[in-house]
């Protein structure tokens, strides 16, 4: 059976909860690439998406002829600003992200590389040659699920800032990362499910 992160962490890729409840995030291994800007308009963010599905799936399909296979992840992303607020205002152009495909602890750098360098040689698409192999160790993190189009998570994460850290004694301690469970080009807007987690510490 190919490895499947969503089977493998299922509360990490499945949660049940419409509260923020904490979870503990196991170090994982991505694929990354970086940029900045309004992910709803901007270019570089369409083309970074492209590139990390490209490799990805060259990725899988060389390991899968190597007798290992996987199914590629759903996309995740890292959003921050130097200005927290700038996420419950949703000034999107003041946003930096990282977007995510998690891949199998058995994937290895060199091939990371080798699949950026083959899917640079098929597409021709500049963005491909950022993408790298990144490992995340988040730790403790608040998350929740999140029902409805992205632009309506404010309500929550207002809540996570403003009642939720502070009320149980933690503070931030990483850039907020979603998880994005279903395809917004196929998917009602009010049905898409997004997982909210948010990387936390506690105080003293």
């Amino acid at each position: 059976m190919p490895h499947d992160v969503k089977r493998e962490l299922k509360e990490l890729y499945a949660p049940k909860n419409r509260q923020w409840a904490l979870v503990d995030v196991p170090t994982q291994r991505f694929l990354a690439v970086d940029g900045a800007g309004d992910p709803n308009t901007s270019p570089d963010y369409t083309r970074a998406v492209e590139a990390l599905y490209s490799v990805a799936y060259t990725v899988k399909f060389a390991s899968k002829r190597a007798g290992r296979d996987f199914v590629v992840g759903p996309l995740e992303g890292l959003w921050w600003a130097d200005d927290p607020s700038v996420f419950t205002a949703r000034a999107k152009e003041s946003w930096h992200w990282r977007m995510l495909i998690s891949l199998p602890d058995w994937v290895t750098t060199d091939q990371v590389t080798d699949a950026v360098a083959t899917a640079s040689a098929k597409k021709k698409q500049p963005t491909i040659a950022d993408v790298r192999h990144e490992t995340l160790a988040e730790g403790t993190c608040a998350q929740v699920l999140h029902i409805g189009s992205y632009d309506d998570e404010t309500p929550l994460l207002a809540e996570l800032h403003d009642e939720y850290v502070p009320g149980n004694g933690l503070t931030l301690a990483g850039p907020h990362h979603e998880v994005y469970l279903g395809d917004p080009r196929r998917t009602d807007p009010a049905k898409l499910r997004t997982v909210l987690r948010q990387p936390v510490r506690r105080l003293g």
